[in-house]
């Protein structure tokens, strides 16, 4: 098994950008850098060299230090070939079933669109690790800017069949708001009520509530569990196909 010490790094009003250090070899990945500056005090700080620079998805918001980061550092800049057009310096572009190494952590590329048309995750499978950019979210999923309620769903089914020690890393702090909207979807759900007294404990002490693993989400987040017919009975949505109750559910977390 693969080492992997990954270092939040906070940005903007409510991003993450990560830095994900392979101590055998000392190659670090930055993934998602949506500005430059704090990656690079960071990195330094930790006496960490960028080696790589990970990219989920083509917005602004995670890929805004693209090229001043790979200026800094001689970095290839590595994303999406569904995105290959709209990816700042992109070098290397991957799709679904291409691995990546960190070192000796190997990423294994899913092709999860829904959030954006080309939206991929890199799933360290030898170090129980994904970045999941705006797929996959604690508690959440991305809104649909580009693609459909179907295209999420089956993106997000990929993802739950991973192992549930899984360390879920994903693009924003939106943990609070998300456990809300998820105990006015799934009320009845005690280890849920657990979760977001937890959540709400961390973030009152300015805390982080990433990473979660696949096994608190396939418990707790709705998104997760569109084909759960609990879930569906208490939409009102009974007998409901998955994708249908996963747009209800994606329906009220826009307007939550």
């Amino acid at each position: 098994m693969a080492q992997l010490e990954v270092e939040l790094v906070p940005a903007l009003s409510d991003n993450y950008i990560y830095l994900a250090h392979e101590p055998e070899s000392g190659e670090t990945a930055v993934v998602d850098p949506a500005v430059a500056e704090p990656v690079l005090k960071a990195a330094e700080k930790k006496g960490w060299t960028i080696s790589h620079i990970l990219n989920t998805h083509h917005h602004g918001d995670h890929t805004g230090g693209n090229l001043e980061i790979q200026r800094a550092t001689g970095a290839p800049i590595v994303g999406p070939k569904y995105d290959e057009a709209r990816i700042p310096g992109l070098q290397v572009a991957l799709e679904e079933g291409d691995t990546y190494k960190v070192g000796n952590a190997e990423a294994k590329v899913f092709f999860t669109p829904g959030h954006t048309r080309g939206h991929i995750c890199f799933w360290f499978h030898n170090a129980d690790v994904i970045f999941t950019g705006d797929t996959l979210f604690a508690l959440g999923c991305g809104r649909l800017f580009e693609g459909d309620a179907a295209q999420m769903w089956n993106s997000l089914q990929k993802l739950r069949d991973l192992p549930p020690q899984t360390r879920i890393y994903c693009g924003h702090e939106y943990t609070q708001t998300n456990a809300r909207c998820a105990l006015s979807v799934d009320p009845d759900n005690a280890k849920l009520k657990e979760r977001a007294k937890r959540i709400d404990e961390l973030r009152a002490k300015g805390q982080p509530t990433i990473p979660s693993t696949l096994g608190e989400e396939l418990e707790t987040n709705p998104f997760l569990r569109a084909d759960d017919p609990g879930l569906a009975q208490a939409l009102g949505m009974g007998g409901a196909d998955p994708v249908a109750v996963f747009a209800e559910v994606r329906q009220r977390r826009n307007n939550f």
